[in-house]
């Protein structure tokens, strides 16, 4: 189905910057936006049913471009280190 929605500037700008920050177009993004609207509905109780949500939704393992998940949040962690550094001096 094809939607076509008529956002208000401010929301529209709001969108674009989220999606930018995750590497999606804002279509993509939107439709990712709406496919999370169960989670709100049935909060997940326990880490368990998160993960399980996650999967369903396709959230684990849209990123194929992380080969080594604890590599990727080593290298993550480096980075806010140095920055937390730069930001002292």
């Amino acid at each position: 189905m094809i939607l076509t929605l008529e956002l208000p500037k401010e929301l529209e700008n709001d969108l674009l910057d989220e999606a930018e920050q995750f590497g999606l177009s804002l279509p993509e993004y939107t439709l990712r936006l709406l496919l999370a609207r169960p989670l709100l509905k049935t909060i997940p109780k326990s880490g368990a049913e998160l993960v399980a949500y996650w999967q369903n939704t396709g959230v684990i393992g849209m990123r194929n471009d992380i080969s080594d998940s604890q590599q990727h949040a080593r290298q993550l962690r480096a980075q806010a280190e140095r920055r937390r550094q730069d930001e002292a001096h």
